[in-house]
């Protein structure tokens, strides 16, 4: 290799860590869900949700979200921080989200209780939802 090529790869080297340290890639939450709306056979966008992990007799709350255009909320659990055993809950806040589109619905809220048991998966929890029902699953 030349000495100008050598100088060439060098400093494209140096740029692209450069690049990446300043521009580091989003890292990925490990608690996610997605909403989608039975009903309208769409995503439900703007639903609060309310990310809780139990200590003791208590539920103590992690994070929350809303859900996106495409009914995700992938930034529920906090940024840095690592994913501790235990159970926990997801609060979506249903009532508000049908009050907003002028629907009547059974379910003010919808709680899904799951347990977190191996610290290094992802755990999505997708949640299909109607005005008088909803259903659950553990997601990929």
């Amino acid at each position: 290799m030349t000495r100008a090529r050598l100088a060439v790869a060098c400093a494209l080297a140096a740029f692209s860590i450069e690049a990446l340290a300043a521009d580091p890639l989003p890292q990925k939450d490990p608690i996610t869900t997605h909403v989608l709306d039975t009903s309208l056979g769409k995503p439900a966008a703007g639903v609060a949700i309310a990310l809780q992990r139990r200590s003791g007799n208590v539920w103590e709350e992690v994070g929350q979200s809303r859900t996106n255009a495409d009914g995700r909320a992938d930034r529920l659990y906090p940024r840095g921080r690592a994913l501790e055993r235990g159970t926990y809950k997801l609060v979506y806040r249903t009532a508000e989200y049908f009050k907003a589109r002028g629907v009547e619905t059974f379910f003010p809220t919808v709680e899904v209780v799951f347990e977190v048991r191996a610290t290094g998966e992802h755990y999505h929890v997708p949640l299909l939802l109607g005005p008088f029902a909803y259903g659950t699953y553990r997601g990929s």
